[in-house]
């Protein structure tokens, strides 16, 4: 395959590989340097062509979100997976037991309500679960609080089927720190800390506890780091993307995820018309400044002057001094504000070489 950019339909979803090599390059250089595990969050890609290039850099196996993600990537082979992802309801009961059959997979729990519907399931199937006790270290999404995290896991332990792993976190919560680095820096120490104190304490109870994970791509520079933690898992530094760029995560150049679209509509003063709306970004309300995506030119370099904050579903709307120059059938391309909801858009990426697109790949689990 080899297909000039400006033949390809639009909107279209690429991937500048060599940027994209170069971002699993520089995350398996820094995480080795902390001494831990790397095992990428799927969901970013949600492609089995990417998930084969992580783990030649040497990614231990992934993390993921959903059921289709977990059986997607055992049936590619992929012999360890954490589903980072509270299991609750029969369905999702019934496909851990499955899933967990199959070897190589690890849920996370948070509360014994989570824990005893698999833990039955699991005991009439005559499966072992194993798990990891999620520990809130400041999102206030899932988790347990630090403080009840030993009698929350001593409770789940006891119950037949499941076997405790280790402990996980999330720290999300970096995100609210903006560009102030130093801030989200000190942030993400904490998180790594708080969670080896806690596995420190589960020990201490009796409980083996050999994995400790910490995981985002904003916190990979820091929580990592904090001595006893033992595996990472940042799952947008593959493609990064504009939200990542406003925490001080990545420049623009290093963003291998963009969205290819023309310039369709000039009829009214001082707004220009893409073909790219919400149905090909990702309209993330929690992305950074609000925007839908940093406007770059044919060749992926940012263009001075273009915002790009309001879409309908397969219009974009471009506003800024920049667009005087931008003509009807001229092509653009945008860095997306969160790369992983912008793959859940599309059912397949170009990967890009130059102005060519060279290879193209599915993108499946996307539900």
């Amino acid at each position: 395959m080899n297909v000039p950019l400006a033949e390809l339909p639009t909107p279209a979803l690429l991937v500048d590989r060599a940027r994209m090599e170069a971002n699993l390059a520089a995350m398996a250089a820094s995480i080795g340097r902390a001494g831990v595990a790397l095992r990428p969050h799927f969901k970013t890609s949600k492609c089995v062509a990417v998930a084969r290039r992580q783990l030649a850099h040497g990614a231990t196996g992934f993390t993921c979100a959903t059921p289709a993600e977990v059986a997607l990537l055992q049936d590619a082979g992929v012999a360890d997976v954490l589903w980072a992802h509270q299991p609750v309801g029969p369905a999702k009961v019934a496909f851990a037991v499955s899933a967990a059959s199959r070897g190589g997979l690890t849920i996370a729990l948070d509360s014994t309500d989570a824990a005893e519907p698999v833990s039955r399931a699991a005991s009439a199937a005559g499966v072992t679960v194993p798990f990891v006790l999620e520990v809130d270290t400041g999102l206030h999404r899932a988790g347990v609080d630090p403080d009840r995290a030993v009698a929350t896991a001593a409770a789940i332990a006891a119950l037949p089927a499941l076997e405790l792993r280790g402990v996980l976190t999330h720290e999300g919560h970096l995100a609210a720190h903006g560009s102030d680095r130093a801030g989200l820096e000190a942030a993400g120490d904490l998180a790594g800390r708080t969670l080896v104190q806690v596995a420190e304490a589960l020990r201490a109870d009796g409980h083996a506890c050999p994995l400790v994970s910490v995981g985002s791509t904003p916190g990979a520079t820091s929580a990592p780091f904090a001595e006893g933690v033992t595996e990472a898992r940042p799952g947008t530094y593959v493609y990064f993307d504009s939200n990542q760029v406003g925490l001080g995560s990545a420049r623009v150049e290093q963003c291998a995820q963009t969205v290819l679209a023309r310039v369709t509509s000039t009829q009214r003063a001082g707004t220009v018309i893409i073909d790219a709306g919400i149905k090909a970004m990702s309209s993330d309300t929690i992305a950074t400044a609000g925007i839908l995506g940093i406007v770059c030119d044919a060749g992926g370099a940012p263009v001075d002057g273009i915002d790009f904050r309001n879409a309908n579903e397969e219009h974009g709307y471009l506003t800024g001094p920049g667009t005087s120059v931008l003509r009807v059938g001229d092509f653009l391309r945008i860095v997306p504000n969160h790369a992983c909801g912008t793959t859940n858009m599309w059912s397949e990426v170009h990967f890009v070489d130059g102005a060519a697109a060279v290879e193209k790949h599915p993108i499946e689990a996307r539900y």
